[in-house]
């Protein structure tokens, strides 16, 4: 006995529910792709060098749309506007009475219950162009691409934010991080056994700026008591590297960035150590 055939109808449902899951999943890939582009690309890490899951682009739109109370408010705010933004492009780009010509807007502009002239021309623009676009695919093409502007728009926008909040030490979610590497594997770095004296540079080549170099050379460690206070914040562990960072005051400028650091992982004798925060102990 041959099992019954599946209804049209339940197919049709079926093929919908599968294009729509298909769409979200490239919606929420886009929304993760651009927030790490936006939060690494802050530090001046460029994602595509980093190794990552795509499956885990699907988890990030959680932060972007629900991460704060204020990205929260954003989205609701970016669902509204997104609408409204949509239904005027929908109706900005209807087809006129008749053929889309420059002689049709203007004598369908001098009907009385039409558009003024000036906006019939404004409208013609829009409307020419959507002309050349089939039917079947113009209102689709416009939803999708009002949602791919308003989703680049807010993960840009969260990225932004939390890269910022993250490389102010007040305010960072990011771990304190302490590195300690045998000699002569790092050319930066305390004497861990006499923090003042700076270790030999002997044997070591430089290419680029010294003075960035002696600038972070001496501000190694840590020092709650320095003003400001100075911590080394760990950023990313991603195949086979570290990357971590002196934090900034919360009262550095907005536009200020702090040096990013990269150590690879293979080493012998490497120890690193994470915390949530300083000890409060001392």
């Amino acid at each position: 006995m041959t099992a019954p055939n599946p209804s049209p109808q339940k197919t049709e449902i079926l093929g919908t529910f599968a294009s729509i899951l298909g769409l979200l999943g490239i919606f929420l890939y886009f929304t993760g792709w651009t927030y790490r582009w936006v939060y690494f690309g802050w530090f001046q890490i460029e994602i595509n060098r980093l190794d990552w899951s795509p499956r885990s682009f699907l988890f990030v739109p959680l932060q972007v749309f629900f991460g704060t109370l204020s990205a929260s408010l954003l989205t609701l705010f970016a669902i509204i506007i997104g609408t409204i933004l949509i239904k005027l492009t929908l109706w900005l780009v209807q087809p006129l009475p008749t053929k889309s010509t420059l002689w049709s807007v203007q004598s369908v502009a001098n009907d009385p219950h039409q558009f003024p002239y000036k906006l019939q021309q404004l409208l013609a623009i829009p409307r020419f162009f959507a002309d050349i676009i089939p039917p079947a695919l113009r209102k689709d093409l416009i939803v999708v691409i009002w949602l791919l502007i308003i989703l680049f728009w807010l993960a840009q926008n969260q990225g932004t934010v939390d890269a910022r909040r993250d490389a102010v030490n007040e305010t960072s979610t990011l771990p304190v991080i302490t590195v300690i590497l045998p000699e002569k594997q790092i050319a930066l770095g305390r004497n861990l056994d006499n923090l003042l004296l700076d270790p030999s540079l002997k044997g070591y080549r430089i290419i680029g700026d010294k003075e960035l170099f002696n600038y972070l050379r001496g501000q190694e460690s840590n020092d709650s008591k320095a003003n400001p206070p100075r911590v080394w914040r760990l950023l990313l562990e991603n195949n086979k590297w570290i990357y971590f960072f002196p934090a900034l005051s919360a009262k550095s400028k907005k536009n200020e960035r702090p040096p990013v650091l990269a150590i690879n992982q293979d080493k012998e004798g490497q120890l690193m150590i994470l915390a949530p925060d300083l000890p409060s102990i001392r």
